[in-house]
């Protein structure tokens, strides 16, 4: 589940967002379309119950997001969505579908094709209440989507300790934004890799994973906001996609070098000492920044099994999850890196340890993985 947003961003009259619902229940249709009307910087400007109809509103509207389904008849949205994206490549695409494995493996090819993210549809009345997970998340994620600035990306890196740092540089032109602050790379050499993503996580996970090094020489760990059942189709598709052995963590198993462990979606994942030897702990502990899993509690148990010794990395997502980890992260000497703003979906995550001067680089994702392979132990020879 995603987290809210620390701040939800401000839209104007000027700024209304624009929406398009796209499923072929009325009864769906209907849902939505209430729940969006109890924001009034949204607007739901089009509604269609097919792909091949959104297509042709598409043409005709203004349209800023779209939800769409999965299963429809005359076109499906896996099928519309790459006619949808080539008419307006900016399009953000939330795709809602209920939560079954098949659906969920559909919903991850979506986010292969170019779809922003994902959504679980409501499956009881007390999700649906305005209080309930649904539609907060769904108007979380819409304003968050909608809100995505246009960007250069740009390289902004701390050099390391003992030569002189960087200028902090503005994240972003436009309004006023906080700056960058970067701080000296400390030199000790990493023994795990701790990655935390949210929205747009998996593309970017999948860019970043697919540039690493194929012979890792520390554990991974991975804490990617989702649901149950897409976690497992998403290690599947790095192993796949990435040439990198993923899966979901399981209980109680050995920490090794050379894998790559997800958290599973609706667990934490911790570390702890076992007999000697550091293992997996999932639990159910209540979520932490409004998400289950949470970066921060992986962070935290990491940070008291290696201390300094954790290299830590934040990509696109949304809310403010993993801010309190990084703090203690860098306290214990550690080091951070972050994805940049205008190569993130959403800049709420990264833009949060970014601007409080925990990362020693603020990267555009296809250099993070670089950066990332000369901090790593190498392979002996």
């Amino acid at each position: 589940m995603d987290p809210m947003p620390a701040t939800a961003a401000k839209i104007t009259p000027e700024r209304t967002i624009k929406v398009m619902v796209v499923d072929d229940s009325a009864v769906i249709r209907g849902l939505l379309q209430r729940i969006m009307a109890t924001d009034s910087s949204i607007e739901v400007v089009a509604s269609a119950s097919n792909g091949q109809s959104a297509i042709n509103m598409l043409r005709n509207h203004d349209i800023h997001v779209v939800v769409l389904d999965i299963e429809m008849p005359i076109m499906d949205g896996l099928s519309a969505l790459p006619q949808l994206l080539e008419i307006d490549p900016d399009l953000k695409v939330i795709v809602a579908s209920t939560l079954t494995q098949r659906n969920a493996e559909i919903s991850m090819k979506a986010l292969e094709l170019g779809a922003t993210d994902y959504l679980p549809k409501p499956t009881s009345p007390r999700e649906i209440n305005a209080d309930g997970a649904f539609h907060r998340e769904l108007l979380s994620k819409i304003r968050s989507l909608a809100s995505r600035p246009r960007l250069r990306p740009r390289r902004i890196t701390a050099p390391v300790a003992g030569l002189p740092l960087a200028r902090p540089s503005m994240a972003a032109s436009g309004p006023v934004k906080r700056p960058v602050v970067l701080r000296k790379a400390a030199t000790v050499t990493p023994a795990v890799l701790a990655i935390g993503s949210s929205t747009g996580g998996p593309q970017a996970l999948f860019t970043l994973l697919r540039s690493l090094p194929k012979t890792l020489t520390v554990p991974v760990l991975i804490t990617q906001h989702m649901p149950r059942l897409f976690t497992s189709i998403l290690a599947q598709h790095i192993t796949r996609n990435c040439g990198q052995r993923c899966a979901e963590a399981v209980d109680g198993e050995t920490l090794e070098a050379g894998r790559i462990f997800l958290a599973p979606g609706d667990r934490h994942m911790l570390i702890e000492p076992k007999n000697g030897r550091l293992v997996i702990r999932l639990t159910d502990d209540a979520p932490e920044n409004f998400c289950r899993p949470s970066v921060d509690p992986m962070f935290r148990s990491l940070i008291a099994a290696f201390g300094a010794k954790v290299l830590g990395v934040i990509l696109t997502g949304m809310g403010s999850d993993g801010l309190n980890g990084s703090k203690q992260l860098i306290a214990a000497g550690g080091n951070l890196i972050a994805q940049d703003e205008a190569t993130s979906v959403v800049w709420g995550m990264p833009g949060a340890v970014a601007t409080a001067g925990l990362c020693s680089a603020v990267l555009p994702l296809p250099d993070i993985a670089p950066y990332v392979a000369n901090l790593l132990p190498k392979v002996a020879s």
